[in-house]
């Protein structure tokens, strides 16, 4: 089974994180921001992953560190449940659309961390959390993941964006981890990922 526990603890940040990519898409998530919770748990829903999350973050001088650390984390503990890769279909797209708004993201899970992000955000989603950070996220998960992700995200409502793009990543990355091929090859030409 394709599972992985991580913990990280930092003078800013306490985390733990149990993640499984052959799941049902179940988690319990504790981050101490009831919104990223609720992204968190719209992406562990929507991918199909088991992810439990245990983060106790200086939350008194914003959420940022909390956030990126999480971002951190679920990247390593996604990239040791991978594993190396054998017979995942590694790429995949998907259009997830949430009432006015659209998320689309595009995956490649072949060892190449690259993030082109599409879109704004009008201001802090839900008062929380600052756009930026939204961003930021998904750059703190592909750099340890080792993903290449395009996502776009267009609408009028910032949580209607957020939630689709939450959704949408979920989707993509749950259909590029997908084991397709029962040949035990890795799909790159490397060999590798």
């Amino acid at each position: 089974m394709r599972t992985a526990e991580i913990k990280r603890k930092t003078k800013e940040t306490d985390i733990t994180v149990r993640f499984s990519l052959d799941g049902s898409g179940k988690g319990t998530i504790h981050t101490g921001i009831p919104f990223f919770d609720h992204m968190l748990d719209s992406f562990t829903r929507h991918s199909r992953f088991d992810l439990d999350i245990q983060a106790i973050g200086d939350l008194e001088k914003g959420p940022h560190h909390t956030i990126e650390d999480i971002g951190i984390v679920l990247g390593q503990v996604f990239t040791h449940a991978l594993g190396e890769g054998r017979g995942i279909q590694r790429f995949a797209s998907v259009i997830v659309p949430m009432d006015e708004s659209k998320a689309e993201v595009a995956l490649d899970v072949g060892g190449r961390p690259y993030l082109v992000f599409e879109g704004s955000f009008s201001g802090p989603v839900e008062g929380v959390i600052e756009s930026w950070l939204v961003r930021h996220f998904f750059e703190s998960f592909i750099q340890n993941a080792k993903v290449t992700a395009h996502m776009n995200v267009s609408g009028f409502s910032d949580h209607h964006k957020c939630e689709a793009l939450f959704k949408a990543f979920g989707v993509a990355l749950h259909s590029a981890t997908k084991i397709v091929y029962d040949d035990g090859q890795v799909p790159s030409t490397k060999g590798v990922l």
